[in-house]
């Protein structure tokens, strides 16, 4: 995992090195510091030496002040380090996302992929920038104070050879089995916006049929389970700490004890044994920081893997067969023996053996009832579902013969469920040519004899935009309503409901939600604009 997702760090692999640098800095200059203060204990004290004190105390001045930058420099470098490479997957991701086939996102669900996209990418890249510091800054100052503390006694040193062991076991034992728990805890996230989604998208259904207690169990029963989850993956760090706590007073209390017979028996300085006591618990304090950024690398790992899963997916439909010199030169469509089934291990077809002819220009209405895959069929059109079997031409060439760019281009499709996107009306608009300018897409609504609504209007809709048709609405764009109408732009509420007209749903206009009262506002000098320009 570690491996593919390293290319991501490129443009910051230099920040993640200053920042390694940085950290292992700052944990050796902070470890130095208790050995000058033994020094000035046993010998400017003990000799009464004060210019050896002042002289050791401005040494120790200057290594914390070097320490502190050397920290606030790891932090910058890892935050920026963190921050670009979660960017990086981030944009991978979405764009491997881009390509998949509607059977790909079916694999994984939208919800599953939303999730991975968000707090699985935060978790890795949180864990980066922990890394950068944590990681490198337990090891080193592990092995920095142990070998301070076996300079000072070699002898008092042996507690380590029962307390280390002991800790890395423990280490071990509850990352073996947390680990597992961590996996199941994304999954259960995904379970969870999965019905917060379906719930979101669907909620005039939802109302509709008045289900919004089977939706609030659905809710609660999911959330359980993600809590459960939760409770089961950090139980283990929580009995983590007390025992390493436990270990932690034993070890102390093993060091003051030998120590001081030590400093009775001449055989030791008091200052070292205090340098010895500082180090000791450094030593104890870095294990358990490894031990708790090893239980977070545990929960990336799964995170990680869910990442990596995507990037690896192949789509199932790409341009591997395509000629990136052809376009579509006529509307001519064939189908030959066409099989589908939108799972290949399915045992039943979709569709099957379907023989058709239609020649550039005709006008063909498919009939059939609800679910006999009218849509389906039409969806082989510009591949946005592959055939599983027979081939589907458009233009006298098969269909995998073209780009998916050209063949999309060369196929209008009008989709059962339409989308407004967040921005202008403008930008709606172009979805359909990127390139239109505004007198052209004036001169498309004076063709059709379609001018814009110029009274705005203002209703209740649960702070959601929602548009009310009423005489003679047309829509040309998705869910967005225009008709013709000279009357200026006002905006008040309407009442009494039966005189509604096309407008934007909010009841209070000045408690509107912030995303619709920007849509409210494109609106509104969009209508402006087409009464400052005539049509």
């Amino acid at each position: 995992m570690i491996r593919k997702l390293a290319p991501y760090t490129k443009g910051y692999r230099v920040w993640i090195f200053l920042g390694v640098l940085c950290s292992a800095g700052e944990a050796v200059l902070e470890l130095l510091l208790p050995k000058a203060m033994s020094q000035i204990v046993d010998v400017g004290i003990a000799n009464g030496d004060k210019a050896y004190i002042l002289a050791m105390g401005l040494k120790m001045i200057l290594m914390a002040l070097a320490s502190l930058v050397m920290g606030v420099g790891a932090a910058a470098l890892a935050a920026k380090a963190g921050m670009g490479f979660g960017a990086n997957v981030r944009a991978a991701e979405y764009a491997q996302v881009q390509r998949f086939s509607f059977a790909n996102i079916e694999h994984f669900s939208t919800a599953s992929l939303i999730t991975r996209l968000t707090n699985d990418v935060s978790s890795v890249q949180m864990t980066l920038m922990m890394g950068m510091r944590m990681l490198v800054r337990a090891p080193v100052m592990l092995i920095t104070a142990l070998v301070m503390a076996l300079t000072i006694s070699l002898q008092l040193s042996q507690v380590f050879l029962v307390v280390l062991p002991l800790l890395l076991l423990l280490v071990a034992i509850v990352i073996r089995y947390v680990g597992p728990f961590f996996t199941a805890l994304q999954k259960s996230t995904d379970d969870l916006n999965l019905v917060v989604q379906e719930n979101l998208n669907a909620i005039r259904v939802v109302k509709s049929f008045v289900r919004e207690d089977r939706e609030q169990e659905k809710f609660t029963q999911r959330s359980e389970k993600l809590r459960q989850t939760a409770e089961r993956a950090f139980s283990f760090v929580v009995l983590f700490v007390p025992l390493v706590t436990l270990i932690m007073g034993g070890t102390i209390m093993s060091i003051m004890w030998l120590g001081g017979r030590y400093v009775a028996g001449g055989t030791m300085l008091s200052g070292d044994l205090i340098a010895f006591f500082t180090y000791a618990s450094e030593i104890l304090m870095s294990l358990m920081m490894v031990a708790m950024v090893m239980m977070v690398l545990t929960r990336s790992i799964a995170c990680g893997k869910r990442i990596v899963e995507v990037l690896e997916e192949q789509p199932e439909i790409t341009d591997s067969a395509a000629d990136a010199a052809l376009t579509v030169e006529n509307g001519e469509v064939d189908f030959d023996h066409v099989y589908f089934k939108y799972h290949k291990d399915s045992g039943a077809w979709n569709l099957e053996d379907i023989c058709l002819h239609i020649e550039s220009g005709m006008t063909v209405g498919i009939l059939g009832g609800t679910g006999s895959a009218k849509s389906t069929l039409v969806s082989l059109i510009p591949r946005l579902y592959e055939a599983t079997e027979g081939v589907v031409s458009v233009g006298g060439h098969d269909v995998r013969e073209y780009t998916m760019e050209a063949l999309r281009q060369g196929c209008a499709m009008v989709l059962q469920k339409n989308t407004l996107f967040s921005g202008t009306i403008r930008e709606n608009l172009r979805w359909g040519r990127e390139d239109a300018t505004d007198a052209e897409m004036r001169q498309f609504l004076k063709k059709y004899s379609i001018s814009t609504e110029r009274r705005c209007h203002v209703i209740d809709d649960q702070s959601n935009i929602a548009m009310v048709e009423a005489g003679l609405g047309i829509s040309i764009m998705p869910r967005m309503l225009l008709r013709n109408c000279t009357a200026a732009v006002k905006i008040y509420p309407i009442e009494p409901e039966e005189d509604r007209v096309v407008g934007l749903a909010v009841q209070r206009p000045t408690a509107m939600a912030p995303a619709v009262e920007q849509m409210f506002h494109h609106i509104v000098d969009f209508c402006h604009q087409m009464d400052a320009q005539p049509l």
